[in-house]
């Protein structure tokens, strides 16, 4: 219990406000009800319509929809060659998949440490990390906010680099007048249920490379020439062929019937986020000890995470009393993300140390994530300004 609830003080709000709720409307529960009755639920006819829609809208060739971006990153990997002796370069600060999916490729990871002002890879510590072993680049847009896709280009080029880009949070961001999607060799989104455009799970990988594409459509469903769909329909034929050891990563139909009804509404839910976090940047300007997410000019912002950062050297407090005060005012957080070097595995298999990746230390330590999601009622969001405001006050040095 946190100090604010043992000094008896009301709660700011009397219900629990979570740091998620899927936004997910009477048009994709008919849809997915269409796909029920139809018979098809699998790979099929809604998934190229969800995919012919997504490269509509990202503006991009070709577009891959698979049952996880988990999936995607390990597919993209695996479609560029990469394995046995190779070293894949990303960010210690992301979900531990990223790294996951280097390590399932038979490849290793190699961390490169963020900008303490965007979160994103720092373009600086990539070039330093490149060895004659190195096959790709793996950068991830954290929060939604694009990484610095130039620099982290020319040093892909100089060196005969591939970009996979990461983009778990980043549907709906745009860097320098393109959409993420747009701009490496690969970019894998995620559609799991917190992200701003949900199937419930699944992803999508996306390329302007035809031969990749095909790469990728054949290894998501076995390696096989011809997928179910293909094969019963009253035109098609049983035959098929195996050319690769592929995986059993396809989307379904049923995740598609949701993701083509999000498509539709993610502008305007886009637009909600923006909404919300310029309501909070506004709000904590003048609290201090309170560092806000800085955007630069030349990005749009996805806005999938709204993080804070806490000026430990201002308050009495650690960022874990912090979160758990929030939690008393009945406000949900959550915290993104615990650094890849400093779970157990990776530091027993690679001898990682605190304090190899200070930075990304840094950020981990202090951040909190806010609410951040298009159901948010203004009342909500000002129920979370009010309850960070009261904590940061009480605990201020």
């Amino acid at each position: 219990m946190s100090q604010l609830a043992l000094l008896g003080g009301r709660p700011v709000r009397t219900d629990f406000l979570p740091p998620f709720r899927p936004s997910i409307g009477e048009e994709e529960i008919q849809e997915v009800a269409d796909t029920l009755r139809s018979g098809w639920i699998s790979l099929g006819p809604k998934t190229q319509k969800f995919e012919e829609m997504c490269c509509q809208y990202l503006g991009c060739r070709h577009a891959v929809g698979v049952s996880s971006c988990t999936a995607g990153l390990h597919l993209s990997l695996n479609a560029l060659g990469v394995g046995e002796g190779d070293e894949v370069i990303t960010t210690p600060f992301t979900f531990v998949s990223t790294a996951n999916v280097i390590l399932h490729t038979g490849a290793v990871p190699v961390l490169v440490d963020i900008d303490t002002e965007t979160y994103d890879i720092d373009p600086n510590g990539i070039e330093d990390a490149v060895t004659d072993n190195t096959k790709a680049l793996l950068p991830v847009h954290y929060a939604g906010n694009p990484c610095e896709m130039d620099e982290i280009l020319r040093i892909s080029e100089k060196h005969g680099l591939s970009v996979v880009e990461d983009a778990a949070h980043a549907m709906g961001a745009i860097y320098r007048d393109k959409r993420v999607g747009t701009i490496g060799d690969m970019t894998v989104f995620s559609f799991y249920a917190t992200k701003n455009l949900t199937t419930g799970e699944g992803g999508l990988v996306t390329t302007n490379n035809d031969k990749l594409a095909e790469k990728i459509r054949l290894l998501r469903l076995h390696g096989m020439t011809r997928d179910a769909w293909k094969r019963y329909q009253a035109a098609g034929s049983w035959y098929y062929e195996v050319l690769a050891p592929g995986y059993k990563c396809n989307m379904t139909d049923i995740q598609a019937s949701m993701g083509i009804h999000q498509l539709k509404k993610l502008e305007q839910m886009q637009r909600r986020r923006e909404d919300i976090a310029k309501r909070y940047s506004e709000a904590f300007v003048d609290i201090s000890g309170i560092v806000r997410p800085i955007v630069s000019e030349h990005v749009k912002h996805a806005w999938h995470l709204y993080p804070i950062l806490l000026d430990l050297d201002l308050f009495k407090v650690d960022r874990n009393a912090f979160v758990e005060a929030l939690k008393a005012e009945n406000i949900g957080t959550s915290v993104h993300f615990i650094p890849v070097h400093l779970h157990p595995y990776y530091r027993d298999r690679f001898g990682f140390r605190r304090g190899d990746f200070p930075n990304s230390e840094y950020v981990f330590e202090r951040e909190i994530s806010l609410p951040i999601y298009p159901k948010m009622t203004d009342s909500d969001v000002e129920d979370v300004i009010v309850a960070v405001t009261k904590v940061a006050h009480h605990y201020a040095i």
